[in-house]
């Protein structure tokens, strides 16, 4: 997971995920033994159930900034590649801290402010978000295979291979995952939102500590970061 948290931290823990689309890093907590409950702001929270039926897991369709749920509800709750589409990054990722339980866990990865080519993409966006759904998915279909395969031929052609292959990422990026469905939804959800921020280890570490989390880290994958809630004092 790119959020770093490993599976004996979730074995028998409830867990929030939020953003939790159509279930895919759901799937993963739950076989690590984790009773999950995914929320998701448009209707992948049905397909999320469905997807997973045979699991421990509850969806509900539902805006991060008004939960149904009650506070300290969660051991942990993590958001992957989800809370910088939202209008105020930093507000959402607070909005979560009430319904962490005492000396449980947050962990968030965001889009990094680090990446340069990500400029090209907000550029694209200014358009391909306006589009129906099914009409951007239609586009994505048939462009990320010819872009993805390009990039492929062309980095195994020696010396200019590669800056051109860089080149044609940086101005038509799409998604670079092996798994195709992957890299296809990745993609899409590059393309596909209104809003997309960009964000920092010190923004978001500065984000914790107005929360008063504690031991904080950073995960494998930038920008990943998890801390825990101080425990409640006897």
């Amino acid at each position: 997971m790119k959020t770093a948290l490993r599976p004996e931290e979730l074995k028998g823990k409830l867990v929030l995920d939020v953003g939790c689309g159509m279930g895919r890093f759901a799937e993963v907590a739950t076989r690590w033994g984790a009773r999950v409950v995914g929320i998701d702001l448009s209707a992948a929270a049905e397909v999320a159930a469905k997807n997973l039926a045979d699991r421990d897991f509850v969806a509900f369709q539902a805006d991060v900034f008004s939960l149904p749920f009650a506070p300290e509800s969660f051991d942990v709750i993590y958001s992957v590649g989800v809370l910088h589409h939202t209008p105020d990054c930093e507000a959402a990722v607070k909005a979560l801290a009430k319904y962490l339980r005492p000396g449980g866990t947050l962990a968030v990865w965001l889009y990094s402010g680090y990446n340069k080519w990500y400029r090209f993409s907000d550029f694209w966006r200014r358009f391909t978000h306006k589009m129906k759904p099914q009409t951007l998915h239609g586009i994505l279909k048939v462009a990320v295979p010819v872009f993805y395969n390009l990039n492929q031929g062309l980095r195994r052609v020696p010396l200019v291979g590669p800056p051109v292959a860089g080149a044609i990422h940086h101005v038509f990026p799409v998604n670079r995952q092996k798994e195709p469905e992957a890299r296809m939804l990745d993609t899409f959800d590059w393309y596909s939102p209104k809003y997309q921020s960009k964000h920092t280890y010190e923004q978001v570490f500065r984000w914790y500590e107005d929360m008063g989390m504690e031991d904080m880290h950073i995960g494998e994958f930038s920008i990943a970061v998890r801390g825990r809630k101080p425990a409640k004092r006897a």
